[in-house]
């Protein structure tokens, strides 16, 4: 059996833990440069504020009705998120937890008796509750489609099942299964879901009960047939505690429009830095980097396109001689590659940097061609405990510049409660 733990309005649940004033009234929390709406408190939710709106559109909403309103802190969000982890992993053992997101994680449960599912469920829910402050649901079933399914069935009758739901017999999986349209299902996306629907497939019990062979040809072949499976009750999917990463990117909205060269080049070096040092987190190294930058170009895509919200994205990458995941050695070709990709006369509003090419850094194969010009992997990991311990890149790179008006807005943003000595949550 499989739990899948998933934190309620995850962001939202994480300002209110040091702003217990918003408990049981509405919140909602901000996209980068305060954009859209990215969590919503079942309040919020009650009021009519929609997911993933523009924020302009809803401030007269959320004025009117006296609306919590937070800039994303991804300092906070993601501290307490390792919070959360960890009490899973402590409660359940390293090798049963499997971090999904950032705000959900399936849990192993083959080491438990069927009558002990829903105790075990409930102590999972109560323990991170009292121990991180932050509301979850669970759902547990024989497979993780299941368990999605379960959490949802929680999530959506929350007096009704204390945020805990088990589907541990056919009968209960098949009473599921006929309540849940099937663009609900874990992995049914939206044209899916039409091509499901123009079949007469309106539920996941009717999905279910569809053949395998039918599976591989309407529904992308063998994912189709897990799909199936997975339904079923049949494992298909199985647990990865296997956490590093095969890509890591950083990229960020502009706080205004950008138009200098210059700014691009120190938003792009600033994003390297903040990626290699992800990369070394893991112990990796990258092989290949891309570089984009994303334009403000309304007037042009509106007479194209009136729905269109993004202006086009421009991107390069160049693949590395060695992989490596030191900073200097990345920052190079990607400022490189923004001046590639840089036209003078555009306004840009994003950028970001993306490695791949992934490999363990202890097995990292040389160019014997080529002589490694390294300032050493010791340097490096000084950089990195200097600015962890102090904070806010006390030590980076000259590219990455001293103004950064480029940066992001947050209008909202609350103090980062738990990674930041100065900001520490003060009681009176």
């Amino acid at each position: 059996m499989y739990a899948i733990v998933d934190c309620n309005s995850f962001y939202c649940s994480c300002e209110r833990v040091f702003q217990p004033k918003w408990d049981d009234r509405p919140v909602v929390v901000l996209s980068n440069n305060d954009g859209c709406i990215i969590s919503r408190s079942d309040e919020a939710k009650d009021l009519g504020v929609e997911m993933a709106g523009p924020y302009f559109i809803a401030k007269p909403l959320i004025e009117k009705y006296n609306v919590g309103l937070f800039s994303s802190n991804y300092n906070l969000y993601g501290d307490m998120s390792m919070r959360v982890m960890d009490t899973l992993r402590h409660l359940a053992g390293d090798r049963n937890v499997e971090v999904y997101s950032v705000d959900e994680s399936f849990v192993n449960l083959f080491f438990l008796p069927q009558n002990k599912l829903r105790e075990f469920a409930m102590e999972l829910r109560h323990t991170v509750e009292r121990w991180t402050g932050v509301a979850v649901s669970v759902g547990v079933a024989p497979t993780k489609t299941l368990a999605k399914l379960a959490n949802g069935i929680a999530k959506k009758y929350k007096r009704q099942t204390e945020c805990v739901a088990v589907l541990e017999t056919g009968e209960k999986i098949a009473k599921a299964l006929r309540i849940t349209p099937v663009g609900k299902l874990w992995g049914v996306g939206g044209r899916s879901q039409k091509k499901l629907n123009d079949l007469g497939i309106h539920t996941g019990w009717d999905l279910r009960n569809m053949p395998e062979e039918w599976a591989r040809k309407n529904l992308g072949g063998v994912v189709g047939v897990r799909l199936i499976k997975e339904l079923r009750g049949e494992e298909a999917i199985v647990m990865d505690t296997y956490e590093d990463k095969k890509m890591i990117a950083t990229t960020r909205m502009f706080g205004n429009a950008v138009t200098a060269l210059a700014d691009i080049k120190e938003a792009v070096a600033t994003y390297t830095a903040r990626t290699a040092e992800k990369l070394r987190r893991q112990n990796s190294a990258a092989g290949m980097i891309n570089v984009f930058v994303v334009t403000n170009e309304k007037e042009n895509r509106k007479a194209v396109n009136p729905h269109f919200r993004h202006g086009p994205t421009y991107s390069s990458h160049i693949v590395l001689p060695y992989p490596t995941s030191q900073t200097n050695e990345l920052i190079k070709p990607a400022i490189a590659l923004a001046e590639k990709l840089y036209r003078e006369g555009k306004q840009y509003k994003k950028a970001g940097v993306v490695l791949s090419g992934i490999v363990p850094d202890d097995a990292i194969q040389a160019n014997m061609f080529e002589q490694q010009k390294s300032i050493g992997r010791f340097l490096m990991e000084q950089i990195d405990n200097i600015n962890f311990s102090m904070r806010g890149d006390v030590v980076k790179f000259a590219s990455s510049g001293t103004k950064r008006n480029w940066k992001m807005r947050q209008d909202f943003q609350t103090p980062r409660y738990t990674t930041r000595w100065n900001e520490l949550c003060k009681v009176s």
